[in-house]
């Protein structure tokens, strides 16, 4: 690396020392006003192109990174916000296929500040918390995205929907991902008010694209679609997966869509839950180009769906032994990982090295992934969110038996045993997952450690 980069990396990191002085995001402000705010006195870079919203519980981040691979596939310039990220903050903004680089995110940073500092003066001489975290950086991308400029912003939801700082922009298209129980302290208790909550991202006049949803979730989506006078794609009605096949790094796919059929798609990508997610992202380019009214070309599929990546969803990040890694942090989740490791995999024996947030169903997590793990390494990772691997071991235990859970108080132990397990006979296996923090670091080691 050169001087020059050298000096991008650090101002790059000093922007981001800035923004975690802020609250975190474990603890989001409902409410669009200050985000509104902030975008305005920036002269409203969040309007500079069209856009595509993500919400859902689970699959946001795939279904995002497919569509904007599709986009570009189209011969468009699209601007990606996922969130969180597993190693650098500059994973979250993505320009044209690739991560911000340092000194655009730094320059983002630069010009955005004195703007955030007047908004968090005003809200603090009104009583209100400043802006948080992921308010700020949201702004920061808003202003990437208008200085790149991109051609349309695919923007994932952070948290729920309807106060999301991302919903200060108008989606043309709004997608929905399976909607499922997760952060009921801020969006309810059950699957009807989470999806009241998310379906706030429709707009008037707008189109929405829905994978297939639970009925109480669906009723509340086409209640605010018809509300608003949107359109509505719900999958397996008027898109859908029509097969999948394994193959050698991923899986083959024949998708209907709203108005093509596409088939012999392949999808670099493992699990029924991603050839679904691929489908969704398909019929959300459809309607963003087309109304759903023409198909996409072959090509144009063909090609966005081989470039699309997801790290840290059943990312192989190692081999002799196979170790993956997979960012399910959910019951629903979790059992998706499940799924896919039975159905694309023939391990005889698999190690789970486990590490779950404090704010998580860790019990929900166990009870699913429970009939796959041969032994479970209960650890934590280095967020002062994570549950202590002591009383993570005992939810695990209670679960899968104390006879199968061993407990580690670092997650580098825990990588380290567990692959030893698994190099010791054929057919074994590693996975690590319970949380993006402990994946991320996963990854780290694996690069560390030159694993593949």
């Amino acid at each position: 690396m050169s001087d020059e980069q050298d000096g991008f990396r650090e101002a790059a990191e000093a922007v981001y020392q800035e923004l975690l002085a802020r609250v975190g995001e474990a603890q989001p402000e409902p409410r669009l006003d200050a985000t509104r705010r902030a975008v305005e006195l920036l002269g409203d870079p969040h309007r500079s192109a069209p856009v595509i919203q993500i919400a859902g519980t689970n699959g946001k981040t795939s279904t995002s990174r497919m569509i904007a691979s599709l986009l570009r596939a189209a011969g468009l310039r699209p601007g990606l916000l996922t969130s969180p990220h597993l190693q650098r903050v500059t994973e979250r903004i993505v320009i044209d296929g690739e991560p911000i680089s340092d000194e655009a995110f730094a320059a983002a940073g630069e010009d955005v500040r004195p703007y955030l500092l007047m908004v968090d003066a005003e809200l603090t001489a009104n009583g209100e918390p400043p802006l948080t975290f992921f308010e700020a950086l949201t702004v920061l991308a808003f202003a990437a995205f208008a200085d790149a400029p991109v051609d349309v912003m695919v923007l994932e939801v952070g948290l729920g929907g309807e106060w999301d700082c991302t919903n200060v922009a108008d989606a043309q298209v709004a997608v929905f991902t399976p909607i499922a129980l997760d952060h009921m302290d801020r969006l309810g208790a059950t699957i009807e008010l989470i999806a009241r909550t998310k379906s706030g991202i429709i707009k008037p006049a707008s189109s929405v694209v829905t994978a297939n949803q639970r009925i109480e979730a669906l009723d509340e989506l086409r209640a605010a679609a018809a509300q608003d006078e949107a359109s509505i794609a719900i999958e397996r009605s008027d898109f859908a997966v029509e097969s999948s096949a394994m193959a050698v790094g991923g899986q083959l796919l024949d998708l209907r869509g709203i108005a093509g059929r596409y088939e012999g798609v392949f999808l670099p990508l493992y699990g029924d839950h991603q050839a679904q997610n691929a489908a969704v992202a398909v019929a959300a380019v459809e309607t963003f180009l087309g109304e759903g009214t023409r198909a996409l070309d072959l090509d144009v599929v063909v090609q966005g769906l081989a470039e699309a990546d997801s790290p840290g969803r059943l990312q192989l990040v190692g081999v002799e032994p196979s170790v993956f890694v997979d960012a399910a942090h959910n019951p629903h989740g979790a059992a998706s990982l499940a799924a896919a490791m039975q159905e694309y995999f023939d391990f005889a024996e698999i190690a789970l090295v486990l590490g779950v947030l404090r704010d998580k169903d860790a019990h929900g997590i166990v009870r699913e992934l429970a009939p796959i793990a041969a032994r479970i390494h209960a650890t934590r990772s280095e967020s002062e969110r994570a549950i202590g691997e002591e009383e993570l071991a005992e939810i695990a235990g209670a679960v899968a038996g104390p006879d199968a859970v061993v407990t580690f108080a670092r997650a580098e132990d825990a990588l380290d045993e567990a692959r030893a397990w698994a190099a010791a006979e054929p057919r074994r296996a590693v996975v690590v997952t319970g949380s993006i923090t402990l994946v991320g670091e996963a990854i780290a080691l694996a690069e560390a450690g030159g694993w593949k």
